[in-house]
């Protein structure tokens, strides 16, 4: 099973309300918006593993971490983000991360 991290995007969301309304309308079953959700998660999981190649660094005061389920999760503080030419600095950050080779590789279709 992939994650489901990225249906709190704009994409994600935006999705979830275009299936409720077509399951209000009776357009869909609820077991079929489901379905959609679940490729939903597989594709974009493949898609950020796949198609990704920009790289940023960091760097920040680490406020607080977690471990948890295979999960970790940071809170950092006066965070300086920057890629080639550009630098973005943020009061503070949550990211959150999880182990990318574990997402549903051994799940069958």
């Amino acid at each position: 099973m992939a994650y489901q991290l990225y249906r709190n995007t704009t994409l994600g969301n935006s999705l979830q309300e275009s299936l409720d309304e077509l399951i209000q309308s009776q357009q869909i079953t609820p077991q079929l918006a489901l379905q959609v959700l679940l490729q939903f998660d597989k594709a974009i999981n493949a898609a950020l593993a796949q198609r990704v190649r920009n790289r940023v660094n960091f760097r920040g005061s680490l406020n607080t971490y977690r471990f948890c389920d295979n999960v970790w999760t940071f809170v950092l503080n006066d965070v300086e983000f920057r890629e080639v030419t550009e630098l973005i600095k943020v009061d503070k950050v949550k990211i959150v991360a999880c182990d990318g080779k574990n997402t549903g590789s051994s799940t069958t279709e």
